[in-house]
């Protein structure tokens, strides 16, 4: 499986993701950079975390023209695997390969800390080795994490299974206190109806070592290896 981490002006967890595949993963993976048209072959795509073009206007809200993104667009609409972790969630969302929006954090701060998610579907690639309800130990940084969705789009999201990730507890109770930027319904990441795109806030590819203060963020990178090649031909 060959993987391609995209790097736009500013982007930061480009080498995080890199390194989650590479060595810890020990998978075939290039960086693609923001103006290239070409995917180079990439099996799977990711959108790392940053300040793509400084988060000017709004986050992602540039990188969505780079011209990488009209490949990226098209490989997603063809059935590929695209990852968006944190600013690469919000690049998704301002593509429109996700639905909902992000607003400013509630408390108007950076927020960086460990959180805890909760596992709300495993009918993804990306989740299918974890188990339904299980808690995750996943970093969160950034600013404008604050997921927003209208009351259609969030009743969508619920009736079609689209919630992978909700901000929890320990104990994996879901509760406001345990939300750390406001986010609606407490969410943390979602896909799209064909199940293929995932947006994400928290950074698994910064717990992928013990080191790194928890190894929870490996189970997304093995999830994907492993159920590749079934979810792609089905």
């Amino acid at each position: 499986m060959r993987f391609g981490v995209i790097t736009f002006p500013g982007s930061n967890c480009d080498y995080d993701a890199y390194a989650a595949v590479r060595y810890d993963l020990g998978e075939d993976v290039e960086f693609l950079w923001h103006a290239e048209s070409d995917l180079h072959g990439s099996d799977m795509i990711i959108l790392p975390g940053g300040f793509s073009y400084g988060d000017y206007l709004r986050s992602g809200a540039i990188a969505r023209f780079s011209p990488i993104m009209k490949e990226v667009v098209e490989f997603a609409h063809g059935g590929g695997p695209v990852l968006g972790i944190c600013n690469g969630f919000q690049i998704l969302l301002e593509a429109g390969l996700l639905p909902g929006a992000m607003l400013r954090n509630r408390s108007l701060r950076f927020a960086c800390k460990y959180v805890n998610l909760r596992v709300e579907t495993i009918n993804t690639l990306l989740t299918a080795e974890m188990k339904r309800g299980s808690v995750l130990r996943i970093p969160i940084a950034h600013s404008e994490g604050n997921y927003f969705a209208d009351n259609d789009t969030l009743k969508m999201l619920i009736d079609n299974d689209q919630i992978l990730f909700r901000y929890c507890r320990e104990d994996s109770e879901i509760t406001n206190e345990a939300n750390p930027n406001g986010a609606v319904y407490n969410i943390a990441g979602i896909c799209n109806e064909r199940r293929n795109v995932f947006g994400m806030m928290p950074h698994p590819e910064r717990a992928t070592q013990k080191i790194l203060g928890s190894v929870d963020g490996l189970q997304f990178f093995e999830s994907l290896k492993k159920h590749y090649p079934e979810r792609v031909s089905a």
